[in-house]
């Protein structure tokens, strides 16, 4: 594998700016199709929605996202053993869109399919994220050698694509589907993909030169034998995995109630009106994304101190746990 020859933008191979927007358009039409989904579904039929309960939407929309965190599991295996991670991504990009816009179509024109192509839009959406989210986060990687210290900076820079997008997805996708047209709504969030696809299409070959082409496993077969023990050093890795994942599942499952629960409670019990205007529901959901943008860099920045050779001062330390507590409780 040979790492692009493009040149570099802040420190960094510009190839990473590239897979920032394109994970920030992507993030962009997922989150602003979350940011509609139980609203439309609880939304009466006079009004364009479905009228189901709150129960039965959030029944569909806990099997939607758990679909969702599943299918990359598979979409990672196929990449790294048949089609690499570019084609993944370019097959991922186009499935979302089509899922988008088939949200998008209105009821009027598949009177008598109006769930079936619902359900059908859903699972385009579910298999395009399991094709796309794991793998343009594994070329970041790929951009930088081994042991790269801006390895851990380009996570970060990325990252902040992810939180972009879904700052922007809620307040403009979630505000036309909601005060508009639900399926204009959708429509914008495979717009917003679609972007995202084209600046993989056009930029990959020049940004990313041949990283992801090739599938991993089809790259390393060779460098180390299948049936080798475990080492120590690997069950001590396995050991850490188990615990952050046991964790991770706790943090997801209730920051994913954001798109459900929240999302109701800030449609029927919240004062959404100031200075006479009414904010749509859907726009509650830019707000974890926002305070993120904004105390990052306050906590990056402490991160980095403490993690120096200098010496971190009592004081020092008392502002940098004041920072982090600041920033867990306005998520919460």
């Amino acid at each position: 594998m040979t790492q692009p020859n493009a040149g570099t933008l802040f420190g960094h191979p510009k190839g990473l700016f590239l897979l920032f927007g394109t994970e920030m358009w992507e993030r962009f039409g997922y989150y602003g199709m979350r940011a509609l989904l139980v609203l439309y579904l609880i939304a009466s039929t006079q009004d364009g929605g479905f009228g189901w309960t709150n129960q039965e939407a959030l029944r569909l929309y806990g099997f939607f996202t758990m679909a969702v965190y599943l299918t990359p599991v598979i979409g990672g295996w196929l990449a790294d053993n048949y089609i690499g991670q570019r084609k993944a991504i370019i097959w991922g990009g186009l499935i979302f869109s089509l899922g988008y816009f088939t949200l998008g179509i209105p009821k009027s024109m598949i009177v008598g399919m109006e769930e079936t192509v619902f359900y059908l839009g859903l699972a385009l959406i579910i298999i395009g994220n399991g094709l796309f989210k794991a793998n343009v986060s594994s070329l970041v990687g790929e951009l930088y050698e081994e042991g790269d210290h801006r390895r851990d900076g380009a996570f970060t820079i990325f990252y902040m694509g992810i939180n972009l997008g879904a700052f922007l997805a809620p307040i403009t996708v979630g505000v036309l589907g909601e005060t508009v047209n639900w399926h204009y709504g959708f429509i914008l969030a495979g717009c917003g993909m679609l972007i995202g696809l084209t600046l993989q299409l056009t930029l990959a070959n020049k940004y990313l030169g041949d990283i992801g082409v090739e599938p991993s496993a089809k790259r390393t077969k060779g460098e180390q034998k299948a049936d080798a023990p475990l080492t120590p050093q690997d069950i001590d890795r396995m050991k850490v995995i188990l615990i952050m994942s046991m964790f991770s599942v706790i943090f997801w499952a209730g920051f994913e109630q954001a798109g459900g629960l929240f999302t109701i409670y800030a449609s029927d019990f919240t004062d959404r009106t100031i200075f006479g205007f009414e904010i749509a529901a859907s726009s509650f959901q830019s707000l974890n994304a926002m305070f993120i943008i904004m105390l990052a860099p306050f906590v990056a920045s402490t991160w980095v101190k403490m993690g120096s050779n200098e010496p971190t001062s009592p004081k020092k330390f008392a502002l940098a746990m004041l920072f982090l507590a600041l920033g867990f409780f306005v998520m919460l």
